[in-house]
């Protein structure tokens, strides 16, 4: 019932309008391009300092299943993930809040027939083009360095898509609840909290009980989950509950993102 009642109340011609807005405001802002290269390279180092020169000395990692892969092959599914989020997230957070607080940008746009459920769906369409990016590059690097076979991380892309759809969701509900700039040092901390505790640099299946429950219940745990099996090949049915897991969280983020857009500035 819900979700035929969003998709009534969505227009693609005012996403799109969303959308171009910020490609309008992309094209006379040339500092951007530098934020954006600085997020894409921050998992890249970690990959080359933590996967490629601990791997040298890691050597090889053993998976649930019982095979034998190299750190770098363990390590590289999870920096791929982590980038998604990050790229999601520096859109969504740092730049919505902006828009919505400051600038103003949305009080304009909800002045026209645009609804707040198209203006969360062009922000976060607005935000996988940064994501989509990032893990694009991400790939073909991983590719290029033997970490991963072509054929599977084509297959990988759509889990990324999705990863950054889930946590770009999320970041625009956390935008709509913070009451100045201070509050992205928590996002912060959240997110690194997210990026080291999260099976990104050791099988979570070595940890105490508790701490892998604690870990299996973190988002960024499904996605670096569902992003390796596909990276690596190991498909399974466990997978399609890693994705369920961040379409929940996707769709969740949409709804409650309107919902706070509707009261904060069309009441």
């Amino acid at each position: 019932m819900v979700t035929l009642l969003v998709a009534r109340q969505v227009s693609a011609s005012r996403v799109g309008a969303v959308m171009n807005r910020n490609l309008g405001a992309l094209r006379s802002g040339a500092s951007y391009w530098l934020v954006l290269l600085a997020g894409f390279f921050e998992p890249l180092l970690y990959l080359l300092s933590i996967g490629v020169g601990v791997g040298a000395l890691v050597k090889n990692i053993q998976m649930d299943d019982g095979a034998l892969v190299p750190y770098a092959v363990f390590v590289a599914p999870a920096m791929l993930a982590a980038s998604a989020m990050n790229g999601a997230l520096a859109e969504t957070a740092f730049n919505f809040f902006y828009k919505m607080k400051y600038s103003k940008t949305f009080d304009a746009i909800l002045a026209t027939p645009v609804q707040p459920i198209e203006v969360a769906f062009g922000e976060l369409a607005w935000a996988m083009v940064r994501s989509a990016l990032y893990t694009a590059i991400f790939l073909v690097i991983m590719v290029m360095f033997g970490l991963a076979e072509p054929w599977w991380a084509l297959a990988a892309f759509p889990a990324t898509l999705l990863v950054g759809m889930a946590f770009g969701a999320v970041g625009m509900v956390v935008s709509t609840l913070m009451r100045g700039w201070q509050d992205l040092d928590l996002i912060t901390v959240g997110q690194f909290s997210l990026f080291l505790f999260s099976g990104t640099f050791a099988p979570v299946g070595g940890y105490p009980a508790a701490v892998e429950a604690l870990v299996a219940a973190l988002p960024l745990y499904h996605a670096v989950e569902l992003v390796r099996g596909l990276a690596l090949g190991l498909v399974s049915w466990g997978l399609l509950g890693h994705a369920l897991y961040l379409l929940v969280m996707m769709v969740a983020g949409l709804w409650i993102t309107s919902r706070r857009i509707q009261r904060l500035l069309c009441s």
